[in-house]
């Protein structure tokens, strides 16, 4: 992407797939930066758009080196920086992810370093946590309750009635089936919720029983899969929202949403995948016989070798998983042979987000 200006000086355009798109002037002009007319501390204008000429024109306009400077007809002049103009512009598209399968081969696994979310190995790690959906830090803290430091520096905690933090390891009357050595199948975190967690970190603490590996599925690689191969199934699972509920002696959480859930574009958003604590609601026999057809292959594909990965956590490693997109679940596992000590918490997507920004524009890292 170029950003350049027409021959009369009057308009600026960007070129893009061999195409000049002329940049709207009002679009131009509400991103001033001039100190009277954005606060300088907290970006926010200090004036009011709607009052702005919505036929406002550039009444000149001068590329210099790296800056853009525009005169408008409203008599202010502005200066731009290209690459930020043009960052702003590719805001616009999705940040690209890399959809994965059982055969991924370079897993997004990290050292663990002091202070790594104040450098540059922090960007890295949450850059790559968006684009795969999930990263591994290796060698880490085996201290309890470290799981909480370690995601304040990332962003906020989401506390949910479990608590800031949960063990998950097997107790007597478990309040949730993560609370026992029971196999679990691939799922979504809190499905029930209002919002959903975002984010979901998991701190091994002991894992020395035989069993009680970590296994995790790209819900948006299997969405895909299935959008190609079987369009019918797809439209079954992004078109009937299901009931997830969850209770317990003091709790009772109800949301409802689809399988796969599709933005404005018709690009998955988001994966819903919680069999042992959805309902359907009581549709059309032949729409039931549709939707658990639909439900069972994508359960089934989920959990099959061909997408799922599977490993073992080590003591000191931390796991940090995209809860709209990341399906992740257990092996089961031997109370008898030893014991399986996890801690978790979640944090919430705009705080990580705004920690990966934030080291992006502080360390001036634009790759």
């Amino acid at each position: 992407m170029k950003i350049g200006v027409a021959k009369n000086n009057k308009k600026t355009v960007i070129f893009i797939n061999n195409k000049n798109k002329e940049i709207h002037p009002l679009w131009l002009r509400e991103r001033v930066n001039n100190p009277e007319l954005l606060d300088q501390n907290n970006r926010q204008r200090l004036y009011e758009p709607s009052d702005l000429n919505r036929k406002i024109k550039i009444q000149k306009a001068l590329i210099n080196k790296k800056n853009l400077k525009i005169k408008f007809s409203d008599g202010i002049e502005t200066k731009y920086q290209i690459k930020d103009l043009i960052q702003e512009l590719n805001k616009n598209k999705y940040d690209s992810v890399t959809l994965w399968k059982g055969n991924i081969r370079n897993k997004p696994i990290f050292k663990y370093k002091k202070n790594m979310f104040k450098r540059k190995e922090g960007y890295r790690f949450l850059k790559s946590f968006y684009k795969y959906g999930f990263a591994i830090v290796k060698g880490a803290s085996k201290e309890k309750n470290f799981v909480i430091r370690f995601a304040n520096s990332i962003g906020l905690l989401r506390p949910t009635n479990f608590g800031n933090l949960f063990n998950v390891k097997s107790v007597k009357k478990a309040s949730d089936l993560a609370y026992t050595s029971h196999a679990l199948s691939v799922h979504t975190d809190n499905p029930y919720r209002k919002p959903i967690p975002g984010i979901q970190i998991l701190h091994c603490i002991k894992n020395d029983s035989v069993g009680g590996n970590s296994t995790l599925t790209d819900g948006f690689s299997i969405a895909e899969y299935i959008r190609k191969k079987f369009p019918k199934t797809f439209n079954v699972l992004t078109k009937i929202k299901i009931r997830f509920s969850y209770q317990d002696k003091n709790t009772f959480l109800e949301n409802w949403g689809k399988i796969i859930e599709l933005d404005e574009n018709q690009k998955t958003k988001r994966v819903r995948l919680s069999p042992r604590l959805d309902y359907v609601p009581a549709l059309k026999k032949n729409q039931l016989d549709q939707f658990y057809k639909a439900r069972t292959f994508f359960i089934k594909l989920c959990n099959s070798k061909k997408f799922m990965i599977n490993f073992k956590l080590e003591p000191g490693d931390i796991l940090i998983m995209d809860n709209y997109r990341t399906l992740h679940g257990r092996t089961s596992y031997s109370i008898k042979t030893g014991e399986r000590h996890l801690q978790g918490c979640y944090i919430d997507h705009d705080s990580a987000q705004s920690k990966m920004k934030f080291l992006k524009k502080n360390l001036k890292l634009y790759a």
